[in-house]
């Protein structure tokens, strides 16, 4: 493991998950190439998910039927799909919240629940998934690698 700005880095034995990748899959206006080369390699790849993300998950699929933009079926595909990936929920997300998350959230202006994935990623020294332009700027900014971009 080796540090790059106060940073802890290493070869990828995984990726931190953003929810803005799954709804990439779900959404066909939301779709992208990103997301579909994600989608392809994650089988084979461990993704790691802050606490949040489940809530966040359902949230969307949520908000997606309630705009006729989808429907329960297709939210029950989803999340089928979804527990058959190699995706582990963090269990030590709450420990940083009021601390590091928060911090990372005020430096950057990114909503906690963004800040959760890039401390998730800060962590555990992996890189990022995401489409989230403002995230992928933070991420960037503490020295956090975008995942598939080099």
């Amino acid at each position: 493991m080796s540090k790059k700005k106060g940073i802890a880095t290493r070869s990828p034995e995984g990726l931190v998950l953003d929810c803005s990748i799954v709804m990439a899959w779900y959404f066909v206006d939301e779709s992208s190439e990103y997301a579909d080369e994600v989608a392809r390699r994650l089988p084979q790849q461990a993704a790691f998910v802050p606490l949040n993300w489940p809530l966040e998950v359902a949230n969307v699929l949520f908000m997606g039927e309630r705009r006729k933009r989808s429907t329960q079926t297709q939210a029950a595909r989803l999340l089928k799909t979804l527990k058959g990936l190699p995706i582990t929920l963090d269990d030590e997300t709450n420990l940083h919240a009021w601390n590091i998350t928060l911090s990372l959230a005020r430096a950057h202006d990114l909503t906690a629940y963004d800040a959760a994935y890039l401390e998730l990623a800060i962590r555990r020294g992996l890189p990022l998934a995401s489409l989230d332009d403002k995230l992928k700027t933070a991420a960037q900014a503490v020295g956090v690698p975008l995942y598939g971009i080099h």
